[in-house]
């Protein structure tokens, strides 16, 4: 039994600047990439565009997720569940990672332990299952994100924030569709409406470091500089050496 499954092109690592959003385009590119390898099976390719989108993002749970299935894939159990505890430490009601993680630890022979992730991914599905059957209501909310990138590669951000908006609607205690949405909305300067999901996101999940960064870029927009200095100084406490934190702070000055 193995993780929910699923050669890629090769990537050059792109400059990262600080909150750009050349930096977006790029990151949202390599996570086609990735995408399109796990499509084909090259887990190792896969693993390799989501690592590349987690040094700059570690807060994203789905792509932990992904990541974890991949070494999974590739035999590394150990890893896998590195990842795994990740993506549901920053979301414990991520029922997938739950669930992946379940058959990770039972195929280790930690039954005890896969039981109760057994359990808790039950538990969560049946909460989040109230229009939809749960492994259909997330495969819709997947499928649904899933077009919003492509539209996002397209540089057709209205038709993405549709997709994602009919995401969140499917799941909406899923922190990663939320951001998604609130990066369209911030895109087509929905600014009111992404701060919303913003906010949202980080009622659910104070410690989601990039919904934060982006909080305080959006009341920039709004000119609400202490706003978004208190957002940006919360941010610096959490990981002092993120360059893009430090660059925010330096423009305030």
């Amino acid at each position: 039994m193995s993780p929910k499954k699923r050669k890629s092109p090769e990537y050059q690592r792109p400059e990262m600047g600080p909150g750009s959003e050349s930096a977006h385009s790029s990151l949202r590119q390599i996570l086609a990439l990735g995408k399109a390898a796990w499509e084909i099976d090259d887990f190792k390719g896969a693993y390799e565009h989501f690592r590349v989108v987690l040094d700059e993002h570690p807060q994203f749970a789905d792509v932990h997720n992904k990541a974890g299935l991949c070494l999974a894939m590739m035999g590394d159990m150990d890893g896998a569940l590195h990842e795994f505890d990740a993506a549901l430490e920053l979301n414990d009601g991520y029922a997938e990672a739950h669930l992946n993680r379940a058959i990770v630890l039972n195929d280790l022979g930690r039954f005890e332990e896969a039981s109760e992730c057994f359990h808790r991914a039950t538990a969560l599905d049946t909460r989040d299952s109230a229009e939809f059957p749960s492994d259909l209501g997330n495969q819709l909310a997947n499928s649904h994100a899933r077009s919003g990138d492509l539209y996002l590669v397209a540089n057709r951000p209205e038709e993405a924030a549709q997709e994602y908006a009919a995401a969140v609607a499917v799941r909406p205690r899923f922190a990663d569709l939320r951001f998604k949405l609130a990066e369209a909305y911030m895109s087509l300067d929905r600014l009111d409406d992404a701060r919303d999901h913003l906010e949202a996101i980080l009622e659910m999940n104070p410690a989601f470091l990039d919904a934060r960064v982006r909080l305080g870029a959006l009341l920039h927009r709004l000119g609400d500089l202490a706003g978004a200095r208190r957002q940006w100084e919360r941010c610096a406490e959490t990981d002092p050496e993120d360059r893009r934190v430090q660059a925010y702070l330096a423009s305030l000055d």
